[in-house]
């Protein structure tokens, strides 16, 4: 038996939503500066949403450069092993 959507956990009920309320609109506005106290509520301009996209080559380099540090961190201890061996 399945799960009804209503009773799934809130995190994966997280989505880019177009349409934005009324107060985060002025939110919105307010962080641009584009907002004064002294304007109506009513007829708010456009705000555009920006949907946000996930870097994942950004991801692969780092793991890439990890394990590059990595080899190098074993070849000195590497070098190091042989020195003591021929001391």
């Amino acid at each position: 038996m399945s799960i009804d959507k209503s009773l799934v956990s809130k995190g994966k009920l997280v989505r880019h939503r177009s349409v934005l309320t009324r107060t985060e609109r002025i939110q919105h506005l307010a962080d641009e500066g584009l907002w004064d106290e002294k304007k109506s509520v009513y007829g708010l301009p456009k705000v555009k949403t920006i949907k946000v996209k996930k870097k994942v080559k950004v991801a692969k380099e780092k793991t890439e450069e990890t394990a590059a540090a990595t080899v190098a961190v074993a070849a000195t201890g590497d070098k190091e092993k042989e020195k003591g061996k021929a001391s």
